[in-house]
C-alpha cells in the first residue's frame, strides 16, 4: 500500500514576519496511523526536501504522544528533510494521498498547478484523498472531470472561522477556509472547536483541526481496506 504525504513549502506568516508552515501533529499522528497499519509512505512538497515547520506546533502545550515518538524518529526526520518535489511526482504509483495541515498551504498549496494536477488525477482515478484542518485549501481550485468544483455537493470540514478567530489570524491568511468551502458549494460543518471533527465523503476525506488527524487517516485506512 502506497500513501504519499504532500506537505506545504510555504513559511511566511503573510506579512506580520512571523513563521509558519505545517503543524507538526498534523503530519506526525497521521504518519504513524499509516505506517503502523503498513503503508509504505512518500513524503512529498512543492519545493522538495525540508518543509517548513510551524514554530508554534513545537510549543510544549502542543505536544502529543505523536510528536513526541516524532522528535525521537531520526530516521522519519531524515525522510522529512529530503522531501520529493511535488512536479516529480505520478498519482499512478500511490493509492491514496494525504495532506496535513498548518497555514502554509492557504498560500502555495491553495494555487499550486502540480498540487490540483495531483489532486484531481487521484480523484479521476477512484483513490482517496484526505486533509486535515488548513490543508482543504488545497482543493479549491480542484475541479472534477465535468470542470466542477470537487467539493461542491460534497459534506466537508476544515479550520473552522471561530478557531481562525480565536488564533487572531483573521485578517492574515488570505482566505476564510470555511467561507471558500461554502463558496464553492461545499456542504460545510463542523464540531466544537479544538475537538476532533472528520467526515468522509465517498473518496473525499477531511477533518477539522489538528485534534482531527489521527481520525482522518484511520478513515483513510479504511477506506483503502
Amino acid at each position: 500500500m502506497q500513501v504519499l504525504i504532500v506537505l506545504t513549502s510555504h513559511s511566511e506568516l503573510g506579512n506580520t514576519g512571523h513563521k509558519t508552515g505545517f503543524w507538526i501533529e498534523e503530519f506526525a499522528a497521521p504518519y504513524y496511523v499509516l505506517a503502523d497499519a503498513g503503508a509504505d509512505i512518500t513524503i512529498a512538497s512543492p519545493k522538495g526536501g525540508q518543509p517548513p515547520i510551524d514554530p508554534k506546533s513545537e510549543l510544549p502545550e502542543f505536544q502529543t504522544a505523536d510528536t513526541t515518538r516524532f522528535k525521537q524518529d531520526e530516521a522519519l526526520q531524515k525522510k522529512l528533510a529530503h522531501t520529493v518535489k511535488l512536479n516529480e511526482v505520478d498519482a499512478a504509483d500511490y493509492d491514496a494521498v494525504f495532506y496535513p495541515g498548518g497555514h502554509g498551504p492557504l498560500w502555495d498549496l491553495a494555487g499550486d498547478p502540480s498540487s490540483i494536477a495531483l489532486i484531481e488525477a487521484f480523484y479521476q482515478q477512484h483513490k482517496p484523498i484526505a486533509f486535515v484542518c488548513h490543508a482543504p485549501a488545497a482543493l479549491v481550485k480542484v475541479k472534477d472531470a465535468n470542470g466542477v468544483p470537487v467539493v461542491k455537493g460534497k459534506e466537508v470540514t476544515g479550520f473552522s472561522n471561530t478557531e481562525e478567530e480565536a488564533v487572531q489570524l483573521t485578517n492574515v491568511v488570505p482566505f476564510l477556509l470555511e467561507d471558500e468551502l461554502k463558496k464553492l458549494g461545499g456542504i460545510y460543518s463542523k464540531g466544537k472547536d479544538w475537538h476532533p471533527y472528520a467526515l468522509k465523503d465517498g473518496l473525499l476525506i477531511t477533518g477539522q483541526n489538528p485534534a482531527s488527524s489521527a481520525e482522518v487517516a484511520r478513515i483513510l485506512m479504511e477506506t483503502l481496506a
